[in-house]
């Protein structure tokens, strides 16, 4: 059975028109995981699944509670209570504000999200998820963010969420099939607030050094803010990595490994 990585969206911040920030669906052995759910990206699940009420995902994996990387995990949550409310939970990893602010959103029954997603708190494990060992990293951002490598025989993909520069990038993407980094690159647009002194996001070529400090495989850059030239990202993620380097487009499949 193939295996592949499609890209549900690939904005930070808030998606442009036609696209939807943060989110994946990683495939194999017939196990469905999918990697956050920012705005946007929920239609464009469903429409990947087949299905209005969700059917198919195996297990979800959060890297942070902002909402671009969140948000339509609790459209997720409501397609399945309204929908499947009989079947069984999908374990949800993810840090524990992730449910915080799921719950937030539910001002009936908060603990209705546990009846139908089952949490398992990150940066921890590591866990058996389906055919993966899901491994994690506290990475630095606003927020705790969990990077996350999901290993199987023959396959490993890690993605970091949102990050600055750190030496566990190095770790996490050690050796991957395909590293998946964040290049918001908020330098390339006028009028944006630097992230902080301390650099909490990553630019493409410091996504490009951090693949290449991993020797990974392939590179795929995503998370790019709104507006940017992501031709100009690649090309300055290249110039630091000599694998290959992609650029997260949404709908894109890319087949694994």
């Amino acid at each position: 059975m193939s295996s592949s990585l499609t890209v549900l969206g690939s904005c930070g911040a808030w998606p442009e028109p036609g696209r939807a920030c943060s989110g994946f669906v990683l495939e194999h052995e017939g196990f469905r995981v999918v990697l956050d759910l920012g705005y946007g990206t929920l239609s464009r699940l469903l429409a990947h699944l087949g299905s209005a009420v969700g059917d198919g995902v195996d297990a979800v994996v959060v890297t942070h509670h902002h909402p671009d990387h969140m948000l339509d995990l609790h459209g997720l949550f409501r397609a399945r209570w309204f929908g499947r409310r009989d079947a069984a939970p999908i374990p949800l990893y993810a840090p524990p504000r992730v449910l915080a602010m799921l719950k937030s959103l539910e001002d009936e029954d908060p603990d209705d999200v546990d009846r139908v997603l089952a949490h398992r708190p990150l940066p921890a494990g590591p866990y058996d998820v389906g055919p993966f060992v899901l491994t994690s990293r506290a990475l630095p951002h606003f927020v705790p963010n969990a990077g996350v490598r999901l290993a199987a025989d023959g396959l490993c993909v890690s993605y970091t969420g949102d990050t600055g520069p750190d030496a566990a990038l190095a770790d996490l993407g050690r050796d991957a099939d395909l590293f998946v980094v964040e290049a918001s690159d908020r330098h390339q647009r006028r009028g944006v607030p630097p992230a902080a002194t301390t650099s909490l996001h990553l630019s493409a070529r410091q996504a490009g050094q951090a693949a290449a400090a991993a020797g990974a495989r392939r590179l795929l850059l995503t998370h790019f803010w709104p507006g940017n030239d992501r031709e100009r990202s690649r090309a300055d993620a290249a110039a630091v990595f000599d694998g290959e380097v992609m650029l997260a487009e949404e709908g894109l499949r890319i087949a694994l490994p």
